[in-house]
């Protein structure tokens, strides 16, 4: 779960990010517990909500032509890549007819994808990449290896814990897609505005990192999402 600063991948060994490993580095048990929480609880959620993710399984394979899920290169904790894991909410290589990231009314959406970004619902998946360890309940929401590539020296800590479902910044921007809607790159707006105002909130993260208040973005998150 935890490494030596000396074991720390070499472009992460840096005077910006030793601040934040020294303040992680105090909260080794608050990180075993939080590890031992996401898995119980990713278990056990993914067991209640099969029935609910056939029927949506059922409904995506009825709406549109490809498969079930969606399944995207991420970078996690300490640089690792992995295999994101969503409900497919784009029509069949979605990737390849226009920008990285997502806009409001993307036409690239699919229907029944409407209702499943809405609520997050696409998100639930993800609960295996919880109980493999990839991520957790609540972290940096992972990038792709491309902008990862550009994040600053002190943007490089939030690789100290694994990628998260949700965070502060992950309400905060919870528009996003509405503010990429009229650029005319959407990409370009997201690393050079949106993404570096989003990791202040996850340094921010880090550095008043505790159980509690993690505990409460996750509830926070609810509230947002049923609003």
């Amino acid at each position: 779960m935890w490494k030596r600063w000396e074991d720390l991948p070499r472009f992460m060994q840096t005077a910006a990010v030793r601040p934040y490993y020294e303040i992680l580095r105090r909260k080794k048990l608050s990180l075993a517990v939080k590890r031992g929480a996401d898995f119980i609880l990713a278990v056990v959620m993914l067991l209640i909500l099969l029935p609910v993710m056939a029927l949506i399984s059922i409904a995506i394979a009825v709406d549109s032509r490809g498969g079930i899920f969606f399944r995207q290169e991420r970078v996690t904790q300490y640089g690792r890549k992995f295999r994101i894991l969503k409900f497919r909410t784009m029509v069949v290589n979605a990737e390849k007819l226009g920008a990285k990231v997502t806009v409001s009314n993307d036409r690239r959406v699919t229907k029944i994808g409407k209702i499943l970004r809405r609520y997050r619902l696409d998100e639930l998946p993800q609960l295996i990449n919880i109980i493999l360890g990839d991520m957790s309940f609540c972290g940096t929401r992972p990038e792709i290896p491309r902008f990862v590539y550009g994040y600053s020296q002190e943007m490089m800590a939030t690789l100290l814990l694994p990628a998260g479902v949700t965070s502060e910044a992950c309400i905060k921007y919870r528009d996003e897609e509405r503010l990429l809607e009229s650029a005319d790159c959407a990409d370009e707006i997201y690393v050079d505005r949106i993404l570096p105002e989003k990791m202040k909130y996850n340094l921010e993260s880090i550095r008043e990192f505790g159980l509690l208040r993690e505990f409460i973005t996750i509830v926070k998150t609810g509230f947002a999402v049923m609003r």
